[in-house]
């Protein structure tokens, strides 16, 4: 299996990190285009709880996240990532300008942007084309799960067909695609993540973040497992099923993620993942034998 500290090694030859931008988008899920309320797991920030502040502009969003980086680890480069709400979600121009802007900062090597399937119109695939000529431009889809039932229940608001034409649309661009699965969704067990992960990796996924579910204040999913309508998995679960993951995850596909850590602020359960640490360490040890 290949990681992603060794596949940025060999892309760029140094120790890359990612900064968390705001380009302070909005999603049809949220606008109500499709929705008003948002995926059931999706926190208020549109899962950017990690980005820097969307009043400040992109290059200072970027110095802003070069601070919070260096004062764990030290010097290295940068991904651009856009990962609050829909980072594509919006008109060309303001994308292109806020882009070209990430991808200006001289310490900038990539730029990587979370997005729906739904939201990659001809002309932003024209315009991440053309700008995949200048850095290595990502796509990042929420896919979660090729589980119909579970998609409606999670109010993702697309097919799966929806999925499959934008990774071809992708791929004949030749822009990397890194797929977002999420393990621990009610309803859904081992074979429902094996099939997921086996879907990912045989429509052309580069990558695959795999994340365990997190339940966080102010969802509706928070009000289903107040209720007790929703268990979480338990540590030992996770791991038992990560291991299982891996195994048909071929060695092409860049494994981006394989847990994630909600803002503790906002993290109602599972409490066992705030310590991010220990989770690493014990999937490093059991799972990847590092």
């Amino acid at each position: 299996m290949k990681l992603l500290n060794e596949y940025l090694r060999e892309k760029f030859g140094c120790k890359v990190y990612k900064v968390s931008l705001n380009g302070g988008f909005t999603c049809p899920n949220r606008d109500g285009t499709l929705d008003t309320r948002g995926c059931i797991f999706c926190s208020q920030g549109g899962s950017g709880e990690f980005a820097s502040d969307p009043s400040l502009d992109i290059t200072r969003q970027i110095e802003e996240g070069k601070k919070r980086v260096r004062s764990k680890t030290g010097d290295g480069k940068y991904i651009a990532y856009f990962q609050a709400y829909t980072g594509t979600y919006g008109d060309v121009e303001t994308l292109r300008r806020l882009y070209t802007q990430a991808l200006s900062h001289p310490e900038v090597v990539a730029l990587s942007i979370a997005t729906r399937p739904d939201c990659l119109s001809y002309e932003v695939l024209e315009l991440l084309s053309k700008l995949n000529k200048i850095k290595p431009v990502w796509v990042e889809l929420g896919l979660q799960t090729v589980n119909e039932k579970t998609a409606v229940y999670i109010r993702r608001d697309y097919e799966l067909a929806v999925f499959d034409d934008a990774m071809e649309r992708l791929k004949r661009a030749g822009i990397e695609t890194i797929v977002h699965v999420i393990i621990g969704l009610p309803g859904e067990g081992l074979d429902d993540y094996i099939r997921t992960v086996k879907y990912v990796c045989d429509h052309g996924a580069s990558g695959i973040k795999l994340q365990l579910l997190h339940i966080l204040k102010g969802t509706d999913l928070e009000k289903e497992y107040l209720q007790g309508r929703v268990r979480v998995l338990s540590e030992d679960e996770y791991i038992e099923i990560l291991r299982e993951c891996v195994k048909y995850i071929p060695d092409n596909v860049v494994i981006h993620r394989l847990t994630g850590d909600g803002d503790k602020k906002i993290l109602v359960a599972p409490l066992w993942s705030g310590n991010k640490k220990r989770v690493l360490n014990r999937i490093k040890r059991e799972i990847l034998n590092l």
